[in-house]
C-alpha cells in the first residue's frame, strides 16, 4: 500500500480504526472520519504511534449531515492528488426514529445515502488515482426484506431491527453503484465485518432491542465484551482490509465477501430490481440537492 490514499469514515474507532491502523501498517496514507476533532486527534496520534506511519491525518465530518459529507470530498479531494481507497465504514443506529437537518432519517442517512454521496463526490479523486476501490461496510443481521413501505422507519419502527434494514438498503444501492462503475477505473464491493464490541453497541439504549430480546439486554451487556472483544475486532477487519489492499482482488466489483473475505451470495432483497431502484432513486434525489 506504500503510495496509495485511503479515505476511512466512521474510523476515530471500533472497527474503522482497527481497519485504518492495519492499512496504515501496510504503507498507505491513511485520512480518517470522525465526528469529534478532540477524538479525531486522539486516533491519529495512536494509528501514527502504533503503525511507524506518520502519514495519518483526520477530517472532521458529521455523516448524517449532507453539507458535511458535501465538504469532505471536497477537502479529500483538494488535499491529495487522488484517492485510491474509499471505505465507507461509518454506521449509526437510533433507539427512536430521528431526522436529519436533511430531513432524512437518522440511520438511513448515514448507512445508506451518506456512502452514495460520499462515493459520488469523491469520484474525481476516485478516477484521478488511475484504479481505485470502494469498500462498503455492511453489518447487523442483513437478511430478510426491504419494507418500501417503511423505509424511512415512517410506520414503524425498532432501532436494531430497522438498522438490519438499512444495511440491506445499503447492500441494493452498491448493487447499483458497482453496475454504474462497469465503464470506469474504479471497483465498488460490500464486506460483511462480523461482530465486534464497538462504541456503537456498547452504548445502544434496552429500547434500541426487539422487544423479546429486552430481558436479557443486561446479560447480553455482559457476555459481549467477552464474546466479542478485541480480537474479534481485529477479525473484522479482515475483509475490508483484504479488499483494499490484495492485487486478488484488483479487478473485482459488485461483489459481496463475508466476514472470511470470500465471496458469498447476496441477499435475496438485493437481488429485488423494485427494491434497488426504488433506494437507488431516492439517494440520487437526495445528492441532487447538494450537487452543484
Amino acid at each position: 500500500m506504500e503510495g496509495k490514499t485511503v479515505l476511512v469514515t466512521g474510523s476515530t474507532g471500533g472497527i474503522g480504526k482497527e481497519t485504518a491502523r492495519r492499512l496504515a501498517g501496510l504503507g498507505a496514507g491513511v485520512i480518517l472520519v470522525g465526528r469529534d476533532k478532540t477524538r479525531a486527534d486522539a486516533a491519529v496520534g495512536d494509528i501514527r504511534h502504533s503503525s511507524g506511519n506518520e502519514n495519518v491525518t483526520a477530517i472532521t465530518a458529521d455523516m448524517s449531515r449532507l453539507r458535511d459529507v458535501h465538504r469532505l470530498a471536497q477537502e479529500a479531494s483538494t488535499r491529495t492528488g487522488g484517492v485510491d481507497v474509499l471505505i465507507n465504514n461509518a454506521g449509526a443506529t437510533r433507539s427512536h426514529r430521528e431526522l436529519t437537518e436533511d430531513g432524512i432519517e437518522t440511520t438511513f442517512a448515514v448507512n445508506v445515502v451518506a456512502p452514495f454521496c460520499l462515493t459520488h463526490w469523491l469520484m474525481p479523486a476516485l478516477t484521478a488515482s488511475g484504479t481505485a476501490r470502494v469498500i462498503n461496510i455492511t453489518g447487523g443481521i442483513p437478511r430478510g426484506r426491504v419494507d418500501l413501505n417503511n423505509l424511512q422507519g415512517e410506520k414503524s419502527y425498532v432501532g436494531l431491527s430497522f438498522y438490519n434494514q438499512t444495511k440491506l438498503a445499503q447492500m441494493a444501492m452498491s448493487y447499483c453503484f458497482a453496475q454504474e462503475l462497469t465503464a470506469m477505473p474504479v471497483t465498488l464491493n460490500v464486506a460483511y465485518p462480523g461482530h465486534a464490541y464497538t462504541s456503537m453497541n456498547k452504548n445502544l439504549t434496552i429500547g434500541t432491542y426487539p422487544p423479546l430480546a429486552r430481558p436479557i439486554v443486561p446479560l447480553l451487556r455482559l457476555a459481549m465484551p467477552v464474546v466479542y472483544g478485541h480480537r474479534a475486532l481485529l477479525k473484522a477487519t479482515r475483509s475490508s482490509v483484504y479488499l483494499a489492499s490484495s492485487p486478488e482482488v484488483q479487478d473485482t466489483s459488485g461483489t459481496y465477501f463475508n466476514s472470511k473475505a470470500t465471496p458469498t451470495p447476496w441477499p435475496e432483497a438485493v437481488l429485488d430490481a423494485t427494491t434497488r431502484n426504488t433506494i437507488w432513486e431516492l439517494c440520487e434525489t437526495q445528492r441532487d440537492r447538494l450537487t452543484p
